[in-house]
């Protein structure tokens, strides 16, 4: 037995994962900002023949005949989404999501997320963390990225649809860089989800005016600087997905969309600007699913390569935010143009966030150190 061989990990609970810092949304926001850049030089991989994919999902069918099959009940999903991130991280990781919509009928959170930080040079494991916290931050995160570069300074007025964690993240994140924000107009399905944003808000953002509950999509985005739809539901018939009108829109809106969003003819005019959280995983994704895509990935970024696919779009006019953050292309250029940016969610922005909050914990001794091994006895 030699020193080398030893491998020791740590165990990251979702209490040490908040004593690391994974609530930190102003940290979180400049470190999705970072990885942003290493994205756009093209220092990293993700999964797939392209390096871009989202990763990979077990799905499962209408009628198994084995009884003890899971079903493919409503936004079921068993994922693994692997990456590497270069630059100042250097790490690997692979988050493990589990979902299942029919968990809040036990109690439980919709998904139920763990999270491997490895070496990148050697393969083995620096952190086995929980990963609802760490996902819901840096999900909320990449819309305030957005905001930073693409909301109008002065902007006073969220417009939310669906107000649990992704929309309270991106809340979150649209107040860390947008700080004159003093109202919010949010639709939710239930008084109980209602009740708690509105406890939410009132604990955390004092600066917060008012809180107005709406009943109506149009209400939501009409007069509302920042637009945000955060609500999960049935995917298969983008009929039935939330719909964006243009007639709603303000001039100077900026819209962040990370779940299902629909838009009408008029927000697909050249003069609505279309952004990218990064435009392979589009490529990717249209390239894995069935057509028209954005039936398979109820993402508005999807639905933009099904019009450039139906020529209906040209794929110049689709913008990546990671271009616009290292300054290679513009943020906002005037008040009034309307900028919509599809947020898809990337396993590199994981491993972002999971290397800031290991580094955390190390420093801090945060967690259990776990031994692997203390020599391997295959080898």
């Amino acid at each position: 037995m030699t020193d080398s061989t030893r491998i020791d990990f740590i165990y990251l609970s979702e209490q040490d994962m908040i004593r690391a810092g994974v609530t930190d949304m102003a940290a979180c926001v400049d470190t999705m900002e970072e990885m942003f850049g290493l994205l756009y030089h093209g220092d990293y991989r993700m999964a797939g023949a392209n390096n871009d994919s989202h990763g990979a999902m077990v799905s499962f069918p209408e009628n198994s005949p084995f009884a003890s099959m899971p079903k493919p009940t409503a936004d079921r999903r068993m994922m693994a989404m692997p990456a590497y991130l270069g630059g100042n991280f250097c790490t690997a990781g692979v988050k493990w999501y589990g979902s299942n919509i029919a968990n809040r009928e036990k109690g439980l959170p919709r998904s139920i997320l763990m999270f491997t930080l490895s070496d990148a040079d050697t393969g083995a494991p620096l952190a086995h963390m929980s990963a609802n916290l760490l996902s819901a931050y840096r999900t909320g995160a990449v819309p305030g990225v957005g905001a930073r570069h693409l909301a109008r300074k002065d902007s006073r007025v969220i417009g939310l649809l669906g107000p649990g964690v992704m929309g309270k993240t991106a809340v979150a994140a649209f107040i860390a860089v947008c700080p004159l924000i003093d109202t919010i107009k949010v639709k939710g399905r239930g008084q109980r989800s209602l009740d708690n944003f509105l406890t939410w808000v009132q604990e955390t953002y004092p600066q917060i005016k008012r809180v107005e509950i709406v009943d109506t999509l149009e209400a939501v985005v009409r007069d509302s600087d920042i637009v945000t739809y955060c609500s999960s539901g049935e995917v298969g018939d983008p009929a039935t997905y939330p719909l964006v009108k243009r007639e709603w829109v303000k001039p100077g809106a900026f819209l962040a969309m990370p779940a299902l969003c629909n838009i009408d003819a008029g927000m697909e005019q050249s003069d609505v600007r279309k952004v990218l959280d990064n435009t392979g995983l589009y490529h990717a994704w249209f390239e894995e699913v069935p057509k028209p895509a954005h039936r398979c990935i109820p993402i508005i970024g999807v639905r933009f390569m099904d019009m450039v696919a139906a020529g209906q779009l040209d794929a110049t006019q689709l913008e990546d935010i990671g271009k616009i953050v290292v300054g290679e292309a513009p943020g906002r250029q005037n008040d009034e143009e309307i900028i919509i940016m599809s947020v898809g969610g990337m396993p590199v922005e994981d491993v972002a966030w999971g290397t800031v909050l290991y580094r955390n914990a190390l420093a801090r001794d945060i967690g259990v150190k776990l031994n692997l091994w203390e020599t391997p006895a295959l080898s």
